[in-house]
């Protein structure tokens, strides 16, 4: 029986392997490029009136003017390059943290609202739920974080002036910064492709159901709530498309679910990527789990009150009600 277990769990890091080749691969292509630019935009100055120009809108958020930059990059790219522009830049702990927070709401909205919308919500909706958040969530952590001692691992060490001197410290610390990364997310996909083999989600869909309760989510929604927090949007997307395409999840039901992860999901990746460069864990998790709940609720309370407008009024206890249930007793 051992000898069983022991060879799935081969063939789990077998299979695992040429996936975490290819994301490798495919980090150093974006990382790379995207520091390098970074560092030219320092290097000649033009960071630094970018800065100065958006500096009085971002001290709101007790952010400096170039993390403007960086929430953009966040909106077109991914986490990796998030991470890869916050180490060049030399930021407290607390600066990045707030940033990192607003980055995992408002990132890769290419790829994750073309999800969002195949797994029913619209598309303008979504983009404009995950700015506003971001935002608000920024102002909110300036208000409530803590000041924290200690700067970002950057990798712009070097104090000498030079061109040559700096590029060659951009290059040794980048390598070292995707060496860190490419092992965490190796380790990633391994460990999701074992809790695959061995029933592990579909067994932690029983016990999370309770938790949907709480979240405001419907109890069919809980297995594609941990694949967006487990596994991702992106990598998830394929099962949570199924989900919905047999109908296993209703419209509704996943519109809701589309609403909490928008703001909060790869609960354990993104925040340990963000946690290698020296950033504090949970403050990269909660916020974002909260803010979604919160969102959850709001978007329950607007189909309520459609439905109150249009059908007889259900009783206010009947909020906690599955959707799909509250649309049929609305006819």
């Amino acid at each position: 029986m051992s000898v069983t277990i022991l060879s799935r769990i081969v063939r789990c890091f077998k299979l695992s392997l040429p996936k975490s080749v290819k994301t490798g691969w495919w980090l150093i292509r974006i990382t790379v490029p995207v520091t390098f630019f970074v560092f030219l935009l320092d290097y000649t100055g033009i960071l630094g009136q970018v800065a100065a120009f958006l500096n009085p809108f971002f001290s709101i958020l007790g952010l400096p003017g170039e993390s403007a930059f960086i929430l953009i990059t966040s909106v077109f790219a991914n986490i990796y390059s998030v991470i890869a522009v916050i180490s060049t830049l030399g930021l407290s702990i607390r600066e990045a943290s707030i940033l990192a927070v607003m980055c995992m709401i408002a990132h890769g909205f290419i790829i994750e609202t073309a999800v969002l919308k195949k797994t029913g919500s619209g598309v303008v909706r979504m983009l404009s739920l995950r700015i506003v958040a971001s935002l608000v969530t920024g102002v909110l952590l300036n208000l409530i974080m803590p000041e924290m001692i200690g700067q970002v691992k950057s990798i712009s060490l070097t104090t000498d002036s030079s061109f040559m001197a700096r590029l060659l410290s951009w290059a040794i610390n980048i390598s070292r910064l995707c060496f860190k990364i490419i092992i965490l997310v190796s380790s990633l996909l391994f460990v999701q492709r074992l809790m695959e083999e061995f029933g592990i989600i579909r067994g932690m869909t029983r016990i999370f159901s309770p938790v949907m309760r709480l979240f405001g989510l419907p109890q069919s929604t809980t297995f594609s709530w941990l694949v967006a927090n487990f596994v991702g949007l992106a990598y998830g997307s394929a099962t949570m498309i199924d989900e919905v395409n047999e109908k296993k999840v209703s419209p509704v039901e996943a519109d809701l679910l589309n609403h909490h992860v928008a703001l909060s999901h790869s609960i354990i990746e993104d925040p340990l990527l963000f946690m290698a460069i020296g950033l504090p864990l949970h403050w990269m998790i909660w916020p974002r789990i909260l803010i979604a709940i919160a969102v959850v609720w709001m978007r329950r309370l607007e189909l309520y009150l459609r439905k109150k407008y249009t059908f007889p009024i259900p009783a206010f206890s009947q909020l906690w009600i599955r959707p799909k249930d509250l649309r049929k007793k609305g006819g």
